[in-house]
C-alpha cells in the first residue's frame, strides 16, 4: 500500500494549472504517469520544450550505445578506446550517415551496431512522424475581439462578437455557436455550472474571408433578458464562442474558440466600424481599429 498511495501523494503535492478561457483551474490528486500519455504531451508542448527534450533523448541514447560500445575489446576500428569516439561512432549509425572512418571490427561491434540501426530506424521514423504531425495539423487563426460587446442592432438589445480570419483565405461555410455559462443554486443549494446554447441571427455563412461579426437578439426568449453588467457578475457569467469551418486552402476542418469572462463584456458599448473608404474606391478593412469598442450614442 504504500506504493501507490507515495505516487498519489507526490501526483497532489505538484498541482498541475490550466488556462480554461482565461480562467485559470489548478487540479489536485490526479495520478499522473508521464509514459502513459507521452504521445500527447509530444504534441502539445511548445516547441522550444519539443526540441528540448527530443535533443536531451538523442544524446542520452547515444550515450547508452557509446557505453556499451565501450564495454568491448576494441570493436569499432580508428577508435582510441575512449568515450568520445564511441558517441561520434553511435551517433553516426543512429542517423545512418556512415562517413566510414569508423566501422565494427569485431564481432560485438557488429551486434552492437546491428541492434542500435533497428533502434534507430523505429526513434527516426517516430520522431519524422511526430514533427510532421505537429507542422501538419489544422490550426485557425481566427482572432476575435479583446470584448464583447451588449448594444443595439437593428432596434434591438443584442449581444455581439467580432471575429476576423487572420490568414484572408477562404473558410467555407462557417458554423458559429454561442453559450452563456452561469453558475446557479440547484434546489439542495449546491453550486452547479449551467451551459445554455444562445441562438444566433445568422448562426453559418457561406464563406469567411475578412470579418465576421456574430449576434444574439436579447428578447424575451433569451437567456440574457433582463440580465445588467452587475447581475452577469453576480452569476459567475461567462460567453463562450466556437467557430468551425473548411478550410480550403489546408483542406481541413479548422476551430477556434474563445471565451470572454464577464469584466470582458461591455454593456451600452459598441465596435468601431472597421470598414473605410479608401483613395482607390476600395472598401478598406482597417485591423487596427478591430479591437476598439465606443459607448453608444
Amino acid at each position: 500500500m504504500q506504493g501507490p498511495i507515495s505516487q498519489i501523494w507526490k501526483s497532489a503535492a505538484k498541482p498541475r494549472r490550466l488556462n480554461l478561457g482565461g480562467r485559470e483551474v489548478e487540479s489536485f490528486g490526479l495520478a499522473t504517469d508521464f509514459w502513459s500519455d507521452f504521445a500527447h504531451r509530444s504534441l502539445t508542448v511548445s516547441w522550444p520544450v519539443f526540441f528540448l527534450g527530443a535533443t536531451l533523448a538523442f544524446l542520452s541514447l547515444n550515450c547508452v550505445f557509446a557505453t556499451v560500445y565501450s564495454f568491448g575489446d576494441k570493436p569499432i576500428a580508428n577508435a582510441d578506446g575512449n568515450f568520445l569516439p564511441y558517441l561520434f561512432f553511435s551517433i553516426q549509425t543512429l542517423t545512418t550517415v556512415g562517413y566510414g572512418g569508423m566501422y565494427p571490427q569485431s564481432t560485438y561491434g557488429h551486434v552492437v551496431a546491428s541492434v542500435e540501426l533497428y533502434t534507430g530506424v523505429f526513434t527516426t521514423a517516430l520522431l519524422t512522424g511526430v514533427i510532421f504531425y505537429r507542422f501538419s495539423r489544422p490550426r485557425a487563426r481566427i482572432m476575435f475581439a479583446e470584448r464583447a460587446v451588449v448594444s443595439m442592432h437593428d432596434g434591438r438589445r443584442s449581444l455581439m462578437l467580432r471575429a476576423a480570419n487572420e490568414r484572408l483565405n477562404a473558410i467555407s461555410a462557417p458554423l458559429a455557436k454561442v453559450w452563456l455559462s452561469t453558475t446557479i443554486q440547484t434546489a439542495e443549494g449546491a453550486p452547479f455550472r449551467r451551459f445554455v446554447e444562445l441562438p444566433l441571427l445568422r448562426a453559418q455563412s457561406p464563406l469567411f474571408v475578412l470579418s465576421w461579426t456574430i449576434i444574439h437578439v436579447i428578447d424575451e426568449t433569451s437567456p440574457l433578458y433582463g440580465i445588467d453588467d452587475a447581475a452577469l457578475h453576480a452569476l459567475q457569467g461567462s460567453i463562450l464562442v466556437m467557430i468551425e469551418g473548411f478550410d480550403e486552402a489546408a483542406a481541413q476542418t479548422v476551430r477556434a474558440r474563445r471565451t470572454y469572462l464577464a469584466p470582458d463584456i461591455s454593456f451600452g458599448h459598441r465596435y468601431v466600424d472597421v470598414l473605410e473608404p479608401s483613395d482607390n474606391d476600395r472598401v478598406r478593412v482597417n485591423y487596427a481599429k478591430f479591437h476598439l469598442t465606443e459607448p453608444d450614442g
